[in-house]
């Protein structure tokens, strides 16, 4: 469940969220413009992501049935690799190259004429606001749980679509009203931002984590399944992406993928293990 849910938020960023920020925006600002730079480095972290994530999985399926002891330093090892990469993206982003992630001339500005904040200010409102949205998602993911078990939907189509659409709503709400306000460059950054920091931050963390705070140590052996959607995914995000340029048709397309695949997995039979 806790990995289903992973490659669901990583999919319901880049192709829900991100879909319907295109399609708002794009319906009222007919082209939204966002820096490409920016865009392909994130599309290629994705596709980083997808690539690591699928070598522990295969690694796991080639030994057959669990064996932890063998399986564990692929996991350790994978971890390490995806947190280090994270911080050398943060460093690229934040320090090096900040300029290839700047906003269009046209977007990304404030938008507002009041007094600026202070730093302390900033910062108190960011950490309360976190907290909140942190204990919202909680109770929300708690009540779709059980609201899901009851309506008799699968382990899978839980994971995958149902929790991971309520645990990210705050990214995703974000990102639709920072695309229906013509901040595309902003909305691009907060939906596949938000995706590459569960792909190689949250993930390898929890992996880490799990052998300390856990009963059973969490493993990357991602289904076939899981992979497969991250891959195609993450496919349609990196083709669309590129150019800089959204319409809402673009929108459609990511949303028709999301749609396919949630379609797919809320009909799909459950399999005893």
């Amino acid at each position: 469940m806790v990995r289903a849910s992973l490659i669901g938020a990583i999919l319901a960023n880049v192709l829900l969220a991100l879909g319907v920020a295109f399609i708002l925006g794009g319906r009222r600002h007919h082209v939204l413009d966002y820096n490409p730079a920016g865009a392909r480095t994130y599309a290629s972290m994705l596709m980083l992501a997808v690539i690591t994530l699928a070598m522990p999985a295969a690694f796991h399926r080639f030994l057959g049935a669990p064996q932890p002891a063998a399986s564990r330093p692929v996991d350790l090892g994978t971890s390490l690799v995806l947190l280090a990469t994270y911080v050398c993206y943060l460093v690229y982003m934040v320090w090096t190259h900040p300029e290839l992630f700047a906003a269009g001339k046209d977007n990304g500005h404030a938008g507002h004429g009041g007094p600026q904040w202070s730093a302390a200010r900033a910062l108190g409102t960011l950490l309360v606001a976190s907290a909140g949205a942190a204990w919202m998602s909680e109770v929300l993911v708690g009540a779709a749980e059980e609201t899901g078990h009851a309506l008799g939907m699968s382990p899978v189509f839980l994971g995958m679509v149902l929790l991971a659409i309520v645990g990210g709503a705050a990214e995703s709400g974000s990102a639709i009203a920072m695309g229906r306000q013509n901040k595309a460059d902003l909305a691009v950054g907060i939906a596949m931002g938000s995706s590459i920091q569960i792909a190689l931050f949250v993930t390898p963390l929890l992996v880490l984590l799990s052998g300390v705070i856990a009963p059973t140590p969490l493993g990357l052996a991602f289904s076939r399944l899981e992979v497969g959607t991250l891959l195609l995914g993450t496919l349609i995000v990196v083709t669309i992406a590129n150019d800089g340029r959204a319409t809402w048709f673009k929108g459609i397309q990511l949303l028709a993928v999301y749609l396919v695949i949630a379609g797919a997995l809320y009909w799909m039979p459950v399999v005893a293990p």
